[in-house]
Protein backbone atom coordinates (compact mmCIF):
# COMPACT_ATOMS: atom_id res chain seq x y z
CA UNK A 1 0.00 0.00 0.00
CA UNK A 2 1.29 3.48 -0.92
CA UNK A 3 0.07 6.99 0.79
CA UNK A 4 1.02 9.96 -0.54
CA UNK A 5 1.90 13.20 1.44
CA UNK A 6 1.93 16.82 0.28
CA UNK A 7 3.91 18.72 3.10
CA UNK A 8 6.91 16.98 5.08
CA UNK A 9 5.59 18.73 8.49
CA UNK A 10 2.37 16.62 8.97
CA UNK A 11 3.90 13.32 8.27
CA UNK A 12 3.51 12.77 11.98
CA UNK A 13 -0.18 10.81 11.06
CA UNK A 14 0.71 8.85 8.23
CA UNK A 15 4.06 7.51 10.15
CA UNK A 16 1.80 6.40 12.92
CA UNK A 17 -0.08 4.34 10.48
CA UNK A 18 2.50 2.86 8.75
CA UNK A 19 4.27 2.00 12.10
CA UNK A 20 1.39 0.62 13.56
CA UNK A 21 0.18 -1.47 10.54
CA UNK A 22 1.14 -5.36 11.21
CA UNK A 23 -0.42 -7.12 8.45
CA UNK A 24 0.27 -4.51 5.84
CA UNK A 25 3.00 -2.84 4.44
CA UNK A 26 2.69 0.72 3.99
CA UNK A 27 5.42 3.07 1.85
CA UNK A 28 4.61 6.67 2.05
CA UNK A 29 5.38 8.88 -1.07
CA UNK A 30 5.59 12.44 -1.32
CA UNK A 31 3.15 14.41 -4.15
CA UNK A 32 2.29 17.09 -4.64
CA UNK A 33 -0.52 16.74 -7.07
CA UNK A 34 0.02 19.81 -8.78
CA UNK A 35 3.85 18.89 -9.52
CA UNK A 36 4.11 16.92 -12.23
CA UNK A 37 7.68 15.50 -11.67
CA UNK A 38 6.44 14.50 -8.36
CA UNK A 39 3.14 12.08 -9.84
CA UNK A 40 6.24 11.02 -12.21
CA UNK A 41 8.38 10.05 -9.56
CA UNK A 42 5.63 8.28 -7.64
CA UNK A 43 4.55 6.21 -10.50
CA UNK A 44 8.16 5.05 -10.76
CA UNK A 45 8.38 4.20 -7.11
CA UNK A 46 4.70 2.10 -7.25
CA UNK A 47 6.44 0.75 -10.92
CA UNK A 48 9.52 -0.62 -9.14
CA UNK A 49 7.67 -2.03 -6.03
CA UNK A 50 4.60 -3.86 -7.97
CA UNK A 51 6.28 -4.79 -11.10
CA UNK A 52 3.87 -6.61 -13.59
CA UNK A 53 0.50 -7.01 -11.33
CA UNK A 54 0.43 -3.15 -11.52
CA UNK A 55 -1.95 -0.87 -9.35
CA UNK A 56 -5.34 -2.11 -8.47
CA UNK A 57 -6.76 0.44 -6.46
CA UNK A 58 -6.13 4.47 -6.70
CA UNK A 59 -7.63 6.40 -4.25
CA UNK A 60 -7.46 10.32 -5.39
CA UNK A 61 -8.08 12.15 -2.25
CA UNK A 62 -6.59 15.27 -2.38
CA UNK A 63 -8.58 18.70 -1.58
CA UNK A 64 -8.44 21.99 -0.47
CA UNK A 65 -11.37 24.72 0.86
CA UNK A 66 -12.20 28.15 1.54
CA UNK A 67 -14.64 29.50 2.01
CA UNK A 68 -15.41 32.64 -0.49
CA UNK A 69 -18.98 33.29 -2.20
CA UNK A 70 -19.65 35.69 -5.15
CA UNK A 71 -19.24 38.75 -5.34
CA UNK A 72 -15.72 38.46 -2.90
CA UNK A 73 -14.68 35.53 -4.92
CA UNK A 74 -11.02 35.83 -6.63
CA UNK A 75 -9.44 34.19 -10.00
CA UNK A 76 -6.57 33.19 -7.16
CA UNK A 77 -9.66 31.37 -5.36
CA UNK A 78 -11.07 29.83 -8.30
CA UNK A 79 -7.77 28.42 -9.76
CA UNK A 80 -6.34 27.37 -6.26
CA UNK A 81 -9.68 25.14 -5.92
CA UNK A 82 -9.65 23.98 -9.16
CA UNK A 83 -5.66 22.78 -9.78
CA UNK A 84 -6.04 21.03 -6.28
CA UNK A 85 -9.32 19.43 -6.68
CA UNK A 86 -9.68 18.58 -10.34
CA UNK A 87 -6.86 19.02 -12.95
CA UNK A 88 -5.13 17.35 -9.89
CA UNK A 89 -6.88 14.40 -10.00
CA UNK A 90 -7.11 13.98 -13.30
CA UNK A 91 -3.10 14.54 -13.82
CA UNK A 92 -2.62 11.85 -11.24
CA UNK A 93 -5.10 9.32 -12.95
CA UNK A 94 -3.40 9.67 -16.15
CA UNK A 95 0.00 9.35 -14.60
CA UNK A 96 -1.02 6.19 -12.93
CA UNK A 97 -3.60 4.83 -16.31
CA UNK A 98 -1.02 2.72 -17.19
CA UNK A 99 -0.41 0.48 -13.74
CA UNK A 100 -4.10 0.30 -13.53
CA UNK A 101 -4.61 -1.08 -17.05
CA UNK A 102 -1.77 -3.79 -15.93
CA UNK A 103 -3.79 -4.88 -13.37
CA UNK A 104 -7.17 -4.92 -14.97
CA UNK A 105 -5.21 -6.94 -17.81
CA UNK A 106 -4.91 -9.92 -15.25
CA UNK A 107 -8.75 -10.52 -15.13
CA UNK A 108 -10.96 -10.85 -18.50
CA UNK A 109 -14.05 -10.01 -16.57
CA UNK A 110 -16.10 -7.56 -14.52
CA UNK A 111 -15.35 -3.68 -12.70
CA UNK A 112 -14.53 -4.65 -8.90
CA UNK A 113 -11.88 -2.56 -6.70
CA UNK A 114 -9.86 -6.24 -6.81
CA UNK A 115 -9.51 -5.97 -10.16
CA UNK A 116 -8.46 -1.95 -11.16
CA UNK A 117 -10.24 0.76 -10.00
CA UNK A 118 -10.28 4.69 -9.33
CA UNK A 119 -12.21 6.26 -6.74
CA UNK A 120 -12.44 9.89 -6.13
CA UNK A 121 -12.89 11.57 -2.88
CA UNK A 122 -16.08 14.16 -4.08
CA UNK A 123 -18.59 16.10 -2.46
CA UNK A 124 -22.16 16.51 -2.61
CA UNK A 125 -21.75 20.26 -3.00
CA UNK A 126 -20.42 19.71 -6.37
CA UNK A 127 -24.16 18.24 -6.95
CA UNK A 128 -26.09 20.60 -9.10
CA UNK A 129 -29.00 18.73 -8.30
CA UNK A 130 -27.82 18.79 -4.66
CA UNK A 131 -28.22 22.84 -4.62
CA UNK A 132 -31.71 22.89 -4.52
CA UNK A 133 -34.12 26.01 -2.62
CA UNK A 134 -33.66 24.42 0.80
CA UNK A 135 -29.82 24.18 0.42
CA UNK A 136 -29.95 27.88 -0.72
CA UNK A 137 -31.47 28.70 2.15
CA UNK A 138 -28.94 27.85 4.27
CA UNK A 139 -26.52 30.76 3.52
CA UNK A 140 -23.10 29.00 3.79
CA UNK A 141 -23.80 26.33 1.45
CA UNK A 142 -23.31 29.14 -1.31
CA UNK A 143 -19.87 30.86 0.29
CA UNK A 144 -17.90 27.80 -0.85
CA UNK A 145 -18.36 28.90 -4.53
CA UNK A 146 -14.65 27.52 -5.80
CA UNK A 147 -15.05 24.68 -3.97
CA UNK A 148 -17.96 23.64 -5.23
CA UNK A 149 -17.16 24.41 -8.93
CA UNK A 150 -13.95 22.48 -8.67
CA UNK A 151 -16.05 19.39 -7.48
CA UNK A 152 -18.61 19.46 -10.12
CA UNK A 153 -15.68 19.87 -12.11
CA UNK A 154 -14.37 16.62 -11.25
CA UNK A 155 -17.30 14.65 -10.92
CA UNK A 156 -18.15 15.71 -14.97
CA UNK A 157 -14.07 15.29 -15.40
CA UNK A 158 -13.95 11.66 -14.36
CA UNK A 159 -17.66 10.75 -15.93
CA UNK A 160 -15.53 11.25 -19.12
CA UNK A 161 -13.17 9.26 -18.15
CA UNK A 162 -14.36 6.36 -17.03
CA UNK A 163 -16.70 6.17 -20.50
CA UNK A 164 -12.88 6.46 -22.19
CA UNK A 165 -12.01 3.86 -20.44
CA UNK A 166 -14.99 1.64 -19.84
CA UNK A 167 -13.55 -1.41 -22.43
CA UNK A 168 -10.49 -1.73 -20.36
CA UNK A 169 -12.01 -3.23 -16.97
CA UNK A 170 -11.09 0.42 -15.19
CA UNK A 171 -13.78 0.73 -12.64
CA UNK A 172 -14.39 4.66 -12.34
CA UNK A 173 -16.42 6.26 -8.93
CA UNK A 174 -16.51 9.37 -7.29
CA UNK A 175 -17.64 9.20 -3.11
CA UNK A 176 -18.94 11.70 -1.02
CA UNK A 177 -17.45 10.59 2.06
CA UNK A 178 -19.97 13.05 4.41
CA UNK A 179 -18.93 16.04 6.25
CA UNK A 180 -16.26 14.51 8.56
CA UNK A 181 -14.31 16.22 11.60
CA UNK A 182 -11.15 16.92 9.88
CA UNK A 183 -8.89 19.80 9.63
CA UNK A 184 -10.64 20.61 6.37
CA UNK A 185 -14.20 19.85 7.73
CA UNK A 186 -13.37 21.24 11.33
CA UNK A 187 -14.94 19.94 14.52
CA UNK A 188 -18.28 21.52 13.48
CA UNK A 189 -18.59 18.60 10.95
CA UNK A 190 -21.38 15.87 11.89
CA UNK A 191 -18.84 12.74 11.18
CA UNK A 192 -15.93 11.23 13.17
CA UNK A 193 -13.05 10.34 11.03
CA UNK A 194 -13.66 6.69 11.76
CA UNK A 195 -17.59 6.53 10.89
CA UNK A 196 -17.32 7.93 7.66
CA UNK A 197 -14.00 5.40 6.62
CA UNK A 198 -16.02 2.29 7.49
CA UNK A 199 -18.78 3.35 6.04
CA UNK A 200 -16.84 3.88 3.04
CA UNK A 201 -14.62 0.63 3.02
CA UNK A 202 -17.66 -1.35 3.53
CA UNK A 203 -19.58 0.57 -0.18
CA UNK A 204 -15.67 0.02 -1.94
CA UNK A 205 -15.92 -3.77 -1.06
CA UNK A 206 -19.66 -3.31 -3.03
CA UNK A 207 -18.52 -1.29 -6.26
CA UNK A 208 -18.66 -3.10 -9.51
CA UNK A 209 -20.21 -1.56 -12.94
CA UNK A 210 -23.53 -0.88 -12.32
CA UNK A 211 -21.46 2.13 -10.15
CA UNK A 212 -19.32 2.82 -12.61
CA UNK A 213 -18.70 6.39 -13.61
CA UNK A 214 -21.61 7.32 -10.83
CA UNK A 215 -21.45 9.71 -8.01
CA UNK A 216 -21.86 8.00 -4.40
CA UNK A 217 -22.59 9.10 -1.17
CA UNK A 218 -20.57 6.74 1.69
CA UNK A 219 -23.19 4.39 1.66
CA UNK A 220 -23.13 4.03 -1.78
CA UNK A 221 -26.29 5.18 -2.38
CA UNK A 222 -26.21 7.27 -6.05
CA UNK A 223 -26.55 10.85 -6.06
CA UNK A 224 -27.23 12.86 -9.21
CA UNK A 225 -25.48 15.81 -10.20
Amino acid sequence: MFASYRDPNTLQTLEKVRDASKETQIVLVKMDVRKKNEIEGVRNIIEDTVGDKGLNLLINNAGAFKWLGFPEITEEDLLFHFSNNAVGPVMVLKGMLPLLQKSAAREVTGMRISRAAVVNISALLGSMTELNDQQIMISHNIQAMGYRISKAALNMAMRVIANTVKDQGILVVNICPGWVKTDMGSERAHLEVEESINSMLKTFSLLNESHHAALLDRNGKTVPF
